[in-house]
């Protein structure tokens, strides 16, 4: 499973203050991307070696059931059956779905886990074809089977079921905020108090770095080429996500064209370079909530999570000059 890292969130240790001898790190690979663990207190061998084991099974287990790239997961499994009928799935794969299934509701479409042979069409999809822009007939031909509606999740059963089998579901917008809720939990467990943990630029922060400060975040401005750190927020026991334009796109005949797909137009968002963060309760919901508001874009994007009380950051690109949104909700988790 693996998504193209937009505007990356910066955790660095000069910003946590981390680079210390009495903290440790944990880093591997995962989903197409990285990930790293960081504990404000050193770790012996043998704890290192169980947290290492554990974060490494369950991240296994979150890509058997939802990568796209493995013909034998589960969700590609779903993917290619023709049954609509109800089917039996994991927790893991039901939880991730009834959680995008209300985001896409209260986005009313922004966020929308079929959207990706839409995503495929021009380009950027798993096989990474040609990059170009597809003619109008393929377009809607393609978003007839694309829909959040398509897609039922019913947890008390414990099953899912499509109602077009063309649909594909593709869970790269929101299984990297899961992997992350779920190493955090591997670690409450392990009655580890202070941490920060990152897949491919989504972090969960809970207790504080070794230096007893709280976890900062500094947040890239959306400049193609360039990182240039913005706004520091101060994550506290929350998650953070980032999502953008300018990290992944093409262009065609002097036109720009970004990999975030607008679901409704089956085409790429024509806002202005945007960057948008969410800090939330889960990284789960700050990852599909972040590439909404991306979607909405600048105005509706801000107008939504203010009017909703989410925390979030959202800043557009004008040349050289940047216009900067803070809802009110996050206004106070900014440092300076």
């Amino acid at each position: 499973m693996q998504r193209r890292t937009f505007i990356k969130l910066l955790a660095a240790s000069s910003l946590t203050a981390c680079a210390r001898p009495d903290h440790a790190t944990i880093r591997g690979l995962t989903m197409g991307t990285s990930y790293t663990v960081e504990l404000a207190a050193p770790i012996d061998a043998a704890v290192r070696t169980r947290l290492v084991n554990l974060i490494e099974a369950e991240l296994a287990a979150i890509n058997r059931a939802m990568s796209t790239y493995d013909p034998r997961s589960e969700l590609s499994q779903f993917n290619g059956g023709p049954d609509l009928r109800w089917t039996p799935a994991s927790r893991g794969l039901l939880e991730v779905l009834d959680s995008a299934s209300r985001i896409s509701t209260s986005t009313e479409g922004a966020f929308d886990v079929t959207v990706g042979p839409l995503v495929d069409l021009w380009g950027f999809g798993p096989q990474y074809g040609t990059r170009r822009v597809p003619n109008d007939a393929a377009i809607e031909r393609v978003r007839e089977s694309v829909g959040y509606q398509h897609v039922q999740a019913n947890p008390s059963t414990g099953a899912i079921r499509k109602r077009d089998r063309r649909t594909q579901v593709d869970l790269s917008g929101i299984a990297k905020g899961y992997g992350v809720d779920r190493v955090a939990m591997i670690l409450d467990r392990q009655g580890v108090a202070n941490y920060l943990v990152e897949i491919g630029g989504e972090l969960r922060a809970r207790g504080t770095t070794a230096a007893g400060k709280s976890w900062r975040v500094g947040i890239e401005r959306p400049v193609e080429g360039r990182r240039i750190v913005g706004e520091i927020v101060l994550l506290g026991n929350r998650a953070i996500a980032t999502s953008g334009t300018t990290q992944d796109f093409f262009e065609q005949d002097g036109r720009h064209y970004s990999h975030i797909i607008d679901p409704k137009t089956g085409r790429p968002v024509e806002h202005p370079p945007i960057a948008v963060s969410v800090v939330a309760d889960t990284a789960m919901e700050a990852d599909a909530w972040a590439t909404a508001l991306v979607v909405l874009g600048p105005e509706r994007g801000y107008s939504l999570a203010q009017a909703r009380g989410l925390p979030v950051l959202l800043v557009t690109a004008s040349g050289r000059t940047f216009d900067v949104r803070v809802t009110d909700a996050l206004r106070a988790q900014l440092v300076g």
